[in-house]
């Protein structure tokens, strides 16, 4: 399992000390509300593919309901959010590519926060396009191991075209062409899924094969996670397991 992959399940399973500070439910409303507003107003999952991904992972992250319900209503009526979609791109140390991707209502701030947070931890900001050719944009679908056999899993993932499948001790990362995110629920069947969602794929790496250098580049992975407009970081890392616990 690449580094990368390894950090992303890591951050997952992280993710609960995040619910207990309310930032995971705030990014994920966030989702929601910007689903909404991008979808031209579309309220139900079922014709809006995308308010459907960022419900599922409400629900996966146990948002209550009324939670979902709000975040829902802020993308529509005279008081919706102004929020947009804002995709940023930058280098950290080593050479490692960053696609940085954030929901705001206020561009100016979010792109002070992320020059001030990538050039105290060694990186810089790049210009459109400068690292995106890195990343391969797509589907993941992660099934955790013990919910499905594995003959069927790897049946869903040739039926969703799958380009690449991962795995850990626990589950299987599946990434699938991103214009196949919105048909993946009808080739689930019995299997149940835990994450289906946007992914930016690395086609290439920088291995960090050094302990002090893999936590300043993780370090200024998790300062550009913590910023409130920040709802996903990817990089093109590849750190060994055990300099990231």
């Amino acid at each position: 399992m690449s580094g990368h992959s390894k950090w992303s399940q890591i951050k997952r399973q992280k993710g609960i000390k995040d619910k207990a500070r309310g930032t995971l439910f705030s990014k994920i409303s966030r989702i929601i509300t910007l689903a909404v507003i991008e979808g031209g107003g579309i309220v139900n999952p079922e014709n809006n593919i995308r308010l459907r991904l960022a419900v599922e992972k409400a629900k996966s992250s146990n948002m209550p309901k009324e939670n979902i319900q709000r975040a829902i209503e802020k993308g529509v009526g005279p008081n919706k959010e102004d929020l947009r979609e804002i995709i940023y791109e930058g280098f950290g140390p080593f050479g490692v590519k960053f696609i940085i991707v954030t929901a705001t209502s206020n561009s100016n701030r979010t792109l002070t926060d992320i020059r001030h947070v990538m050039e105290r931890n060694g990186g810089k900001l790049g210009v459109q396009g400068s690292t995106g050719y890195f990343f391969k944009k797509c589907g993941l679908i992660i099934i955790d191991k013990n919910k499905a056999p594995e003959n069927e899993i790897f049946a869903f993932a040739e039926k969703n075209e799958a380009f690449d499948i991962d795995q850990d001790s626990q589950s299987y990362l599946i990434y699938i062409p991103y214009e196949n995110l919105g048909h993946v629920k009808q080739h689930l069947g019995s299997i149940e899924a835990s994450s289906s969602e946007l992914d930016y794929l690395p086609v290439s790496y920088v291995a960090i094969n050094d302990k002090d250098d893999a936590t300043k580049v993780l370090t200024l992975f998790e300062a550009l996670e913590q910023l409130e407009d920040v709802q996903k970081v990817f990089a093109n890392f590849n750190i060994p397991e055990e300099f990231m616990q």
